[in-house]
Protein backbone atom coordinates (compact mmCIF):
# COMPACT_ATOMS: atom_id res chain seq x y z
CA UNK A 1 0.00 0.00 0.00
CA UNK A 2 2.66 2.31 0.41
CA UNK A 3 4.63 1.83 -2.71
CA UNK A 4 1.22 2.33 -4.68
CA UNK A 5 0.44 5.66 -2.63
CA UNK A 6 4.56 6.47 -3.31
CA UNK A 7 4.09 6.19 -7.02
CA UNK A 8 0.60 7.58 -6.78
CA UNK A 9 1.96 11.03 -5.57
CA UNK A 10 4.94 11.01 -7.78
CA UNK A 11 2.09 10.96 -10.79
CA UNK A 12 0.38 13.50 -9.10
CA UNK A 13 2.95 15.90 -8.68
CA UNK A 14 4.13 15.16 -12.07
CA UNK A 15 0.88 16.10 -13.42
CA UNK A 16 0.61 19.47 -11.34
CA UNK A 17 4.03 20.16 -13.06
CA UNK A 18 2.72 19.89 -16.50
CA UNK A 19 -0.61 22.04 -15.71
CA UNK A 20 1.05 24.99 -14.08
CA UNK A 21 3.86 25.07 -16.88
CA UNK A 22 6.28 23.82 -13.88
CA UNK A 23 9.55 21.20 -14.91
CA UNK A 24 7.97 19.60 -17.37
CA UNK A 25 6.79 22.39 -19.79
CA UNK A 26 8.46 24.04 -22.84
CA UNK A 27 10.72 26.98 -21.20
CA UNK A 28 11.80 29.62 -24.09
CA UNK A 29 14.53 32.64 -23.28
CA UNK A 30 13.09 35.88 -24.74
CA UNK A 31 16.32 38.47 -26.00
CA UNK A 32 14.28 42.00 -25.82
CA UNK A 33 16.69 45.37 -25.83
CA UNK A 34 18.23 47.70 -23.59
CA UNK A 35 16.18 48.10 -19.89
CA UNK A 36 15.59 52.07 -21.30
CA UNK A 37 13.65 51.08 -24.21
CA UNK A 38 10.60 49.71 -25.22
CA UNK A 39 11.56 46.25 -25.79
CA UNK A 40 12.34 45.31 -22.74
CA UNK A 41 9.15 46.33 -21.13
CA UNK A 42 6.85 45.31 -23.31
CA UNK A 43 8.58 41.61 -23.80
CA UNK A 44 8.53 41.62 -20.10
CA UNK A 45 4.41 41.66 -20.50
CA UNK A 46 4.30 39.71 -23.71
CA UNK A 47 6.15 36.77 -21.66
CA UNK A 48 4.05 37.31 -18.43
CA UNK A 49 0.96 36.65 -20.70
CA UNK A 50 2.48 33.20 -22.42
CA UNK A 51 4.01 31.96 -19.03
CA UNK A 52 0.55 32.63 -17.40
CA UNK A 53 -2.02 30.85 -20.75
CA UNK A 54 0.60 28.83 -23.45
CA UNK A 55 1.61 26.84 -21.02
CA UNK A 56 5.07 28.10 -22.19
CA UNK A 57 7.35 29.47 -19.23
CA UNK A 58 9.23 32.29 -20.72
CA UNK A 59 12.23 34.39 -19.24
CA UNK A 60 12.77 37.59 -20.34
CA UNK A 61 16.24 39.09 -21.13
CA UNK A 62 18.02 42.30 -21.34
CA UNK A 63 20.34 42.62 -24.69
CA UNK A 64 21.83 44.66 -27.48
CA UNK A 65 18.50 44.47 -29.35
CA UNK A 66 17.20 43.40 -33.09
CA UNK A 67 20.56 41.93 -34.79
CA UNK A 68 21.74 40.50 -31.19
CA UNK A 69 18.35 38.76 -30.39
CA UNK A 70 18.83 36.89 -34.09
CA UNK A 71 21.91 35.91 -33.42
CA UNK A 72 20.87 34.63 -30.10
CA UNK A 73 18.24 32.39 -32.12
CA UNK A 74 20.52 31.30 -34.20
CA UNK A 75 22.79 30.31 -32.05
CA UNK A 76 20.25 28.33 -29.36
CA UNK A 77 20.44 31.20 -26.86
CA UNK A 78 17.03 32.43 -27.68
CA UNK A 79 13.90 31.20 -28.99
CA UNK A 80 11.82 33.96 -28.95
CA UNK A 81 13.20 37.74 -29.63
CA UNK A 82 11.58 41.15 -30.55
CA UNK A 83 13.32 42.91 -33.28
CA UNK A 84 12.64 45.83 -36.04
CA UNK A 85 10.66 44.34 -39.53
CA UNK A 86 13.81 45.86 -41.44
CA UNK A 87 16.21 44.43 -39.49
CA UNK A 88 14.82 41.05 -39.70
CA UNK A 89 14.39 41.80 -43.47
CA UNK A 90 18.64 42.30 -43.47
CA UNK A 91 18.63 38.86 -41.88
CA UNK A 92 16.99 37.13 -43.99
CA UNK A 93 18.62 38.18 -47.24
CA UNK A 94 22.21 38.53 -45.98
CA UNK A 95 21.95 42.11 -46.33
CA UNK A 96 23.13 45.75 -44.73
CA UNK A 97 24.07 44.11 -40.74
CA UNK A 98 24.34 40.65 -42.06
CA UNK A 99 26.78 41.13 -45.46
CA UNK A 100 29.10 40.36 -43.58
CA UNK A 101 28.00 37.58 -41.25
CA UNK A 102 25.38 35.90 -44.32
CA UNK A 103 22.11 34.94 -43.87
CA UNK A 104 20.24 33.83 -40.80
CA UNK A 105 16.99 31.72 -41.97
CA UNK A 106 16.70 29.98 -38.32
CA UNK A 107 14.06 32.21 -37.26
CA UNK A 108 10.35 33.01 -38.13
CA UNK A 109 7.84 35.86 -37.59
CA UNK A 110 5.18 35.39 -34.97
CA UNK A 111 3.38 38.51 -35.81
CA UNK A 112 3.96 42.44 -35.94
CA UNK A 113 3.37 44.19 -32.50
CA UNK A 114 3.94 47.82 -32.83
CA UNK A 115 5.19 51.17 -34.83
CA UNK A 116 8.83 51.39 -33.93
CA UNK A 117 9.17 55.60 -34.18
CA UNK A 118 12.92 57.02 -35.73
CA UNK A 119 12.87 59.39 -32.72
CA UNK A 120 15.35 62.16 -33.25
CA UNK A 121 15.60 64.16 -30.08
CA UNK A 122 17.65 67.14 -29.04
CA UNK A 123 18.19 69.91 -26.81
CA UNK A 124 20.04 72.10 -29.09
CA UNK A 125 17.74 74.82 -30.12
CA UNK A 126 19.49 75.46 -33.53
CA UNK A 127 18.70 71.48 -34.51
CA UNK A 128 15.03 71.66 -36.39
CA UNK A 129 15.63 69.68 -39.12
CA UNK A 130 17.50 66.46 -39.91
CA UNK A 131 19.61 68.76 -42.23
CA UNK A 132 20.63 71.00 -39.07
CA UNK A 133 22.75 68.05 -37.99
CA UNK A 134 25.63 68.56 -39.98
CA UNK A 135 28.71 68.99 -38.36
CA UNK A 136 27.25 68.01 -34.82
CA UNK A 137 28.02 65.16 -32.38
CA UNK A 138 24.73 62.77 -32.78
CA UNK A 139 24.28 59.21 -31.67
CA UNK A 140 23.27 57.17 -34.29
CA UNK A 141 23.22 53.61 -31.80
CA UNK A 142 25.55 51.05 -32.20
CA UNK A 143 27.32 50.01 -35.44
CA UNK A 144 25.52 47.56 -37.40
CA UNK A 145 22.37 47.89 -35.31
CA UNK A 146 18.75 48.43 -36.41
CA UNK A 147 19.09 52.20 -35.26
CA UNK A 148 22.54 52.49 -37.02
CA UNK A 149 20.62 51.93 -40.74
CA UNK A 150 18.00 53.88 -39.61
CA UNK A 151 19.81 56.93 -38.69
CA UNK A 152 22.00 56.23 -42.19
CA UNK A 153 19.01 56.07 -44.47
CA UNK A 154 17.25 59.34 -42.50
CA UNK A 155 21.00 61.26 -43.10
CA UNK A 156 21.07 59.96 -46.97
CA UNK A 157 17.30 61.04 -47.30
CA UNK A 158 18.32 64.64 -45.87
CA UNK A 159 21.71 64.65 -48.26
CA UNK A 160 24.25 64.12 -45.33
CA UNK A 161 26.36 60.83 -44.83
CA UNK A 162 28.04 59.34 -41.91
CA UNK A 163 31.31 61.71 -42.57
CA UNK A 164 28.93 64.83 -42.36
CA UNK A 165 28.47 64.09 -38.49
CA UNK A 166 30.37 63.37 -35.76
CA UNK A 167 28.71 60.00 -34.99
CA UNK A 168 28.97 58.69 -31.42
CA UNK A 169 27.74 54.91 -31.48
CA UNK A 170 25.51 54.67 -27.83
CA UNK A 171 22.47 52.91 -26.54
CA UNK A 172 19.29 54.80 -25.52
CA UNK A 173 20.06 54.87 -21.99
CA UNK A 174 23.58 56.22 -22.97
CA UNK A 175 22.91 58.66 -25.53
CA UNK A 176 20.05 60.08 -22.67
CA UNK A 177 22.66 60.81 -20.19
CA UNK A 178 25.34 62.17 -22.92
CA UNK A 179 22.25 64.71 -23.97
CA UNK A 180 22.06 65.85 -20.74
CA UNK A 181 25.76 66.09 -19.89
CA UNK A 182 26.09 67.89 -23.47
CA UNK A 183 28.31 65.18 -24.50
CA UNK A 184 25.85 65.23 -27.79
CA UNK A 185 23.94 67.09 -29.52
CA UNK A 186 21.34 65.13 -30.59
CA UNK A 187 20.35 61.27 -30.86
CA UNK A 188 18.29 59.05 -33.42
CA UNK A 189 16.16 56.30 -30.64
CA UNK A 190 14.31 54.09 -32.77
CA UNK A 191 11.50 52.92 -30.54
CA UNK A 192 7.72 52.84 -29.80
CA UNK A 193 6.62 56.05 -27.91
CA UNK A 194 6.59 56.70 -25.35
CA UNK A 195 10.29 55.39 -24.95
CA UNK A 196 11.26 55.62 -21.30
CA UNK A 197 14.72 57.47 -22.19
CA UNK A 198 12.91 59.95 -24.02
CA UNK A 199 10.29 60.26 -21.43
CA UNK A 200 12.95 60.96 -18.61
CA UNK A 201 14.71 63.36 -20.86
CA UNK A 202 11.71 65.44 -21.56
CA UNK A 203 10.67 65.51 -17.94
CA UNK A 204 13.85 66.71 -17.01
CA UNK A 205 15.45 68.75 -19.55
CA UNK A 206 14.50 70.91 -22.32
CA UNK A 207 14.52 68.36 -24.75
CA UNK A 208 12.16 67.97 -28.00
CA UNK A 209 11.62 65.63 -31.40
CA UNK A 210 12.77 67.22 -34.48
CA UNK A 211 10.60 65.89 -37.68
CA UNK A 212 11.43 63.53 -40.32
CA UNK A 213 8.81 64.48 -42.80
CA UNK A 214 8.33 66.23 -46.04
CA UNK A 215 11.13 65.78 -48.66
CA UNK A 216 13.22 63.58 -46.71
CA UNK A 217 10.60 61.39 -45.82
CA UNK A 218 9.05 61.22 -49.16
CA UNK A 219 12.85 60.17 -50.49
CA UNK A 220 13.15 57.57 -47.19
CA UNK A 221 9.60 55.68 -48.30
CA UNK A 222 10.48 55.48 -52.14
CA UNK A 223 13.86 54.03 -51.69
CA UNK A 224 13.10 51.89 -48.83
CA UNK A 225 9.73 50.74 -48.94
CA UNK A 226 9.64 49.18 -45.18
CA UNK A 227 9.23 52.72 -43.56
CA UNK A 228 5.90 54.23 -43.40
CA UNK A 229 4.70 57.85 -42.24
CA UNK A 230 3.83 58.41 -38.24
CA UNK A 231 2.38 60.68 -36.12
CA UNK A 232 3.57 60.94 -32.54
CA UNK A 233 0.67 62.56 -31.17
CA UNK A 234 0.94 66.14 -29.14
CA UNK A 235 1.41 65.06 -24.99
CA UNK A 236 3.30 62.24 -25.95
CA UNK A 237 5.99 63.54 -23.95
CA UNK A 238 6.50 66.92 -21.35
CA UNK A 239 6.67 69.77 -23.27
CA UNK A 240 5.43 68.43 -26.73
CA UNK A 241 2.51 70.86 -28.13
CA UNK A 242 1.91 69.75 -31.12
CA UNK A 243 2.23 66.31 -33.34
CA UNK A 244 5.61 65.37 -34.21
CA UNK A 245 5.59 63.51 -38.31
CA UNK A 246 8.13 61.09 -38.57
CA UNK A 247 8.77 57.31 -40.26
CA UNK A 248 8.74 54.46 -38.61
CA UNK A 249 9.21 50.55 -39.42
CA UNK A 250 7.40 47.86 -37.06
CA UNK A 251 8.02 46.27 -33.82
CA UNK A 252 8.12 42.27 -34.81
CA UNK A 253 8.05 38.94 -32.21
CA UNK A 254 10.41 36.32 -33.91
CA UNK A 255 10.95 32.74 -33.01
CA UNK A 256 12.62 30.05 -33.35
CA UNK A 257 12.32 27.78 -36.48
CA UNK A 258 12.63 24.73 -34.48
CA UNK A 259 9.96 25.47 -32.01
CA UNK A 260 6.99 23.62 -31.87
CA UNK A 261 3.95 24.18 -34.21
CA UNK A 262 1.81 23.61 -30.94
CA UNK A 263 3.74 25.49 -28.70
CA UNK A 264 3.93 28.74 -31.30
CA UNK A 265 0.01 28.16 -31.90
CA UNK A 266 -0.88 28.65 -28.11
CA UNK A 267 1.59 31.55 -27.13
CA UNK A 268 0.11 33.36 -30.51
CA UNK A 269 -2.81 32.87 -29.32
CA UNK A 270 -1.73 33.69 -25.50
CA UNK A 271 -1.13 37.46 -26.93
CA UNK A 272 -4.10 37.89 -29.48
CA UNK A 273 -6.70 36.51 -27.13
CA UNK A 274 -5.36 38.85 -24.65
CA UNK A 275 -5.10 42.03 -26.26
CA UNK A 276 -7.33 44.26 -23.78
CA UNK A 277 -5.69 43.06 -20.34
CA UNK A 278 -2.17 43.76 -22.32
CA UNK A 279 -3.22 47.39 -22.97
CA UNK A 280 -4.38 47.41 -19.33
CA UNK A 281 -0.62 46.82 -18.44
CA UNK A 282 1.43 48.54 -21.43
CA UNK A 283 0.11 50.69 -23.86
CA UNK A 284 1.43 49.41 -26.61
CA UNK A 285 -0.99 47.04 -26.67
CA UNK A 286 -3.48 49.11 -28.42
CA UNK A 287 -1.70 48.27 -31.37
CA UNK A 288 -2.24 44.57 -31.45
CA UNK A 289 -4.16 43.56 -33.76
CA UNK A 290 -4.53 40.60 -36.59
CA UNK A 291 -4.11 43.10 -39.61
CA UNK A 292 -1.37 44.89 -38.28
CA UNK A 293 0.32 41.07 -36.58
CA UNK A 294 0.51 40.19 -40.42
CA UNK A 295 0.51 43.08 -42.99
CA UNK A 296 3.93 44.27 -43.82
CA UNK A 297 6.81 41.93 -43.31
CA UNK A 298 8.79 39.90 -45.56
CA UNK A 299 10.03 37.08 -43.26
CA UNK A 300 8.00 33.60 -43.42
CA UNK A 301 5.39 32.57 -40.63
CA UNK A 302 6.08 30.31 -37.74
CA UNK A 303 3.48 27.33 -38.97
CA UNK A 304 1.97 27.27 -34.97
CA UNK A 305 1.13 31.47 -35.72
CA UNK A 306 0.23 31.09 -39.50
CA UNK A 307 -2.49 28.32 -37.44
CA UNK A 308 -3.80 31.11 -35.68
CA UNK A 309 -4.49 33.32 -37.99
CA UNK A 310 -6.27 31.09 -40.33
CA UNK A 311 -8.22 30.46 -37.79
CA UNK A 312 -8.94 34.21 -37.79
CA UNK A 313 -9.81 34.16 -41.59
CA UNK A 314 -6.01 35.81 -42.40
CA UNK A 315 -3.54 33.45 -44.47
CA UNK A 316 0.00 34.15 -44.40
CA UNK A 317 3.59 33.01 -46.10
CA UNK A 318 4.72 29.64 -44.18
CA UNK A 319 8.28 28.22 -44.80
Amino acid sequence: MKKFLSVLLIAVLAFSLVACGGAAGTKMTMGTGGTSGTYYGYGGVLGQYISNNAGVAVTVVSTDGSKANIQGIHAGNYQLGTVQSDVMSYAWDGTRAFEEDGKVDTFRTVAGLYAEAVQLVTMDPSIKSVADLKGKSVSIGAPGSGVYFNAIDVLAAAGLTENDIKAQYQSFADSADALKDGKIDAAFIVAGPPTPAITELCTTNDAYLVPIDGEIAEKLMAECPFYTLFTIPAGTYEGQTEDVTTVTVKATLIVSAAATEDDVYKLTAAIFDNIEAITAENAKGAELSLENATEGLTVPFHAGAAKYFKEKGIEVAVQ
